[in-house]
């Protein structure tokens, strides 16, 4: 057994902020790896995880970090996304969702289906291949843990150093190759955002510099503001809802208040400056994912790697296929199809955070898709986890599974 080493909530994020600077460095001064097209936060975050994996290799010292300042970050992130959702914008979203949710479950079916495969082909229960498919890769570590307790209960061995062997192979899969498809999709078909500059002007550079000063400060205070009165609004939203027998996640009642709070001051006629918002969000979310892909227990995948990447590749393979070639289309083709299709493939390779980071990636360089980022979260927040269980449930009641 490892000795441990748990870092606090500030030395976990200043080493985040380090492996976020070492990341852009790398990012941006090799070739190759600017090529692929990968956030600087997967870049700096796997680069940690890796030391973090030498270092308990070669020390038997194993470095925990804190996870508060992360998931508090995270809600910060979904708060901005529904600062910058205006429903106005989104007429067509309720088709588009339906389409979303519809291709969804065939991924769900799909990635199942190849896992049991595997699984049967090695000798091993079929379960095992139900944690190495839509339970790691849509699901996520935290959905893959949960179910491998499930696995346990039947008396299953490993059933954990699988699900997570999987989830981790499935996150470092996802941020990989989700941002460079996307931006080979929109390069490709010579797509370009629809969006419109809605945020409350910058002052211009010929302006007083110090009257120019002023009015960034005092944007950059009223965005403050309202991102942590939403934060504040969803955290009542869910203390309300629990007490109601409702279980949601905080980053969707967090972004459910952003969503009311643009949308009520957009009826009212008060605009909201959305450029320090979406910074502040876009910073959020790149920490976060620093801080997450730090946290990557790599070393577990060890003894099963061979049939894990295995899995990896015909999984990467599925979700690509029908991301790029079913649901692009079937969304319509267009810019906000393309980073929709991003999207899908981050959370169908990996996970949500994952799909708002490739999202963020791209629209960071092309332009914003504000219907992208409210379809994705959605039908991830409403509809995955759902669909999920019930697949997964329905997987179960074979015969094979008896």
């Amino acid at each position: 057994m490892p000795n441990f080493i748990a870092l606090t909530e500030l030395h976990t994020l200043i080493v985040g902020l380090v492996a976020l600077g070492v990341g852009a460095t790398v990012t941006y001064k090799i070739p190759f790896v600017k090529r692929l097209g990968l956030p600087i936060s997967v870049t700096g975050g796997v680069l940690v995880a890796l030391l973090v994996a030498v270092i308990r290799n070669r020390t038997g010292y194993e470095i925990q970090f804190a996870t508060h300042t992360r998931d508090a970050l995270l809600l910060v992130f979904f708060t901005t996304v529904g600062l910058s959702a205006k429903l106005s914008a989104l007429k067509a979203g309720g088709r588009k969702l339906a389409i979303l949710c519809g291709v969804t479950v065939g991924l769900l079916v799909a990635q199942n289906l190849i896992g049991i495969l595997i699984a049967l082909v090695r000798g091993a229960h079929p379960f095992y291949g139900l944690l190495i498919g839509s339970l790691s890769f849509v699901g996520g570590p935290g959905t893959a843990i949960a179910w491998a307790m499930e696995g346990e209960a039947m008396g299953l061995p490993f059933t954990t150093e699988v699900a997570l062997g999987s989830a981790t192979l499935a996150t470092l899969a996802g941020a990989l190759v989700a941002p460079m498809l996307t931006g080979v999709l929109i390069r490709r078909n010579n797509l370009h955002s629809a969006g419109e500059d809605t945020g409350v002007p910058w002052i211009a550079e010929d302006d007083d510099h110090e009257i120019a000063e002023e009015f960034r400060q005092k944007y950059i205070a009223v965005s403050l503001l309202l991102i942590l009165v939403a934060v504040a609004v969803g955290d009542w939203l869910n203390d309300w809802a629990v007490s109601h027998n409702v279980m949601l996640p905080g980053f969707l009642t967090a972004m459910l208040a952003g969503v009311l709070i643009s949308n009520v001051a957009d009826l009212l006629g008060r605009d909201i400056s959305f450029e320090p918002v979406e910074r502040g969000g876009a910073l959020a979310l790149q920490i976060f994912l620093t801080l997450s892909l730090m946290g990557l227990q790599v070393w577990v995948i060890r003894p099963i790697l061979g049939p894990l990447l295995l899995n990896v590749g015909l999984q990467v393979v599925l979700s690509a296929v029908v991301a790029l070639v079913i649901l692009y289309r079937f969304l319509g083709k267009d810019y906000d199809a393309a980073v929709t299709a991003g999207g899908f493939m981050g959370f169908g390779m990996a996970s949500l955070p994952v799909a708002f980071a490739t999202m963020d990636e791209v629209t960071s360089r092309t332009g914003p898709s504000p219907q992208a980022f409210l379809l994705i979260t959605l039908a991830a927040s409403f509809f995955v986890d759902l669909a999920n269980a019930v697949v997964t449930k329905t997987f179960m009641l074979l015969p094979m599974f008896g």
